[in-house]
Formats: structure tokens, C-alpha cells, sequence
């Protein structure tokens, strides 16, 4: 029964990987949300020294605006690892209950070559 060991193995690889890949993706957004923390501390700082908050003002900060650009497009990119995030949390869930099962048959499995050596042991 060396097919379900492997078995079992291989799922077990499986499902570290997709939580390795989850965290992954957590540590992802969790800088994403650090550098646009950042900018906005950059973007408001940059907006006190020069005393305008109005993004349409002709004389409103050059560097604000691309500032504000990466923060969004920072926010717009956490967005997505977010929905990554919940694809990848459904696929560990479904990759830890084809381990459960694998688990539960190379059990079943122990269990049952555990009995016949038994028997053959008092037959014989």
C-alpha cells in the first residue's frame, strides 16, 4: 500500500504549499499597505509645506500627484491580492480535505493489514 504513503505525502505537500502561498500573499498586502501608509504621510507632508489640498489647483504639488498616483495604484493592487488571497484560502481548504481523505484511507488501510497479518498469524 505504498501508493496511498505516497499519496498522503503528496497532499501533505500539497496543502503546505498553498498555506506557504497564502502567506505569501499576506506578507504582500501587508507591505503594500505599509507603502501606502508612507505616501500618504508624503503626500500630506508635501501638501502642508506647499498649503494646498486641492488636486485640481494648477499649483497643487507635482510630486503629491504622482504620490497619490502609486498610492492608488498601490490600493488598486492590494485589491487584487485580496481576491488572490480568497481563491487561494478556498484551494487550501479544498487541498486540506483530499488530505483528510487520504489520511482516512492509508488508516484504513493500517488498520486492515493489521488485522489480516493477525488472522494469518493464528492460522498458521
Amino acid at each position: 500500500m505504498k501508493s496511498r504513503e505516497n499519496l498522503v505525502r503528496l497532499k501533505q505537500f500539497q496543502v503546505s504549499e498553498k498555506r506557504r502561498q497564502l502567506l505569501q500573499l499576506d506578507m504582500m498586502i501587508a507591505e503594500f499597505e505599509r507603502m501606502a501608509e508612507e505616501l500618504d504621510m508624503q503626500i500630506n507632508a508635501e501638501e502642508k509645506k506647499a498649503g494646498i489640498t486641492d488636486i485640481s489647483h494648477f499649483a497643487y504639488p507635482t510630486f503629491a500627484k504622482a504620490a497619490r498616483l502609486r498610492r492608488d495604484n498601490l490600493k488598486n493592487s492590494q485589491a487584487d491580492l485580496m481576491q488572490q488571497k480568497a481563491t487561494a484560502e478556498s484551494l487550501l481548504a479544498e487541498a486540506e480535505a483530499e488530505l483528510a481523505k487520504a489520511e482516512l484511507l492509508e488508516s484504513r488501510d493500517a488498520k486492515s493489514r493489521d488485522s489480516n497479518d493477525g488472522r494469518s498469524a493464528m492460522i498458521g
